[in-house]
């Protein structure tokens, strides 16, 4: 079969921005606490406080964390922060996930009242955030609130050998605190998982490496199968005049598109596994996706030749699983910007995309319609 032309598509849609909100600390009165500065929170506490080990832990939202074995499985805290009119929590976990940890949080209500409560995270969602529950074993009135100088001061002390050293810290949206009688948590506004090594000291952030991570499966599973996948289905539909070089494209385009998915689902699950969060929907239509995307693979390895009476079958089946794939894809893209938090600015460039591709899929087959 001879060639009479080449079709070249070089298309770059490619918007990458790193978007990392951040509520910025007020410096005066991050700068009232520091492990260089003395400490002395004006009150009498049930544990001494001059030999704490004292480690900032979250530099962005001005976390200070103070701690020691005060005793043989008795250890004591004071977590500073703050006050940004949120509240402020520390969790525990044994294994860096939030789903399962147990978390002490703290707030200072609008009446100026102290409050300070356990809570069990069994999911994601505000109602699976339980109060009063958890394994932490925190020492009968040990535990306060303290506001002083423009900072929160939680203060508690656990009955353990050794507390998990996986400790994640949260700030709560400002202006909505707990109230009575559930205590319910709002969704926190920012969250960091850490590891503290207690004999020495040293708090180390994790968040980094699972926020590259999540980036890097969003762009994949954009790029695969919300963008290439379209482009080769309208490249199929439209080119049918350059035979055999619309196959070729198509074929390549789709599989490049496929390649990019898959990598982006495999992201998918190694970021499900390190975060331990509930994105069971978008995990569904992912896997019915990737489905989706290894029958086409099958139905181009088994397809019959041209002048097969069940060609026309084989074309009906592909077409549609096409059109169903592509449209399931760009739903759970949307889907995962949500989940992701990415912001409006990833929204709105995939919308843009979107919408570039429909109009030109729109004029082609208006040319198509002209020309039948």
């Amino acid at each position: 079969m001879k060639t009479s032309s080449f079709l070249l598509i070089n298309i770059l849609f490619f918007i990458v921005l790193n978007l990392s909100p951040r509520i910025q600390v007020n410096s005066q009165a991050a700068a009232t606490d520091s492990c260089a500065s003395s400490f002395d929170l004006g009150r009498q506490l049930l544990f001494k406080t001059t030999s704490l080990i004292c480690r900032s832990v979250w530099d962005a939202q001005g976390f200070i964390l103070r701690y020691e074995e005060t005793s043989p499985k008795l250890w004591s805290f004071i977590l500073s922060a703050p006050n940004t009119n949120s509240y402020i929590g520390m969790g525990f976990s044994s294994n860096g996930k939030m789903v399962g940890s147990s978390a002490i949080v703290g707030w200072r209500g609008a009446d100026g009242g102290s409050m300070i409560k356990r809570y069990h995270l069994t999911g994601q969602k505000p109602k699976q955030v339980v109060p009063d529950q958890g394994n932490l074993q925190v020492v009968g009135t040990s535990s306060s609130l303290i506001s002083l100088s423009g900072r929160l001061y939680i203060t508690f002390q656990l009955n353990t050998s050794l507390p998990d050293n996986r400790i994640l810290y949260s700030v709560g949206p400002a202006g909505r605190l707990p109230v009575r009688p559930g205590f319910q948590l709002a969704e926190h506004d920012q969250k960091v998982s850490t590891i503290l090594d207690y004999a020495s000291g040293e708090s180390k952030t994790k968040g980094s490496s699972s926020s590259t991570l999540k980036k890097i499966h969003g762009i994949l599973n954009m790029s695969g199968w919300g963008i290439i996948l379209p482009i080769g289905a309208m490249v199929a539909r439209y080119m049918k005049p350059w035979d055999p070089v619309w196959f070729y494209s198509h074929s390549l385009v789709q599989s490049l598109g496929f390649l990019f998915g898959v990598s982006g689902i495999i992201c998918g699950f190694v970021l499900e596994n390190r975060l331990g969060v509930d994105v069971d929907k978008h995990k569904s239509l992912g896997v019915i996706i990737l489905t989706l995307g290894c029958l086409q693979v099958i139905a181009f390895l088994v397809r019959p030749e041209k002048e097969s009476k069940v060609r026309k079958y084989w074309n009906w089946y592909h077409y549609s699983l096409g059109r169903v794939l592509i449209i399931l894809a760009v739903a759970n893209v949307f889907y995962g910007i949500h989940l992701g938090d990415a912001g409006s600015v990833w929204k709105a460039s995939y919308a843009v995309v979107v919408c570039l591709l429909f109009v030109v899929a729109f004029i082609l087959e208006l040319r198509l319609w002209i020309r039948h």
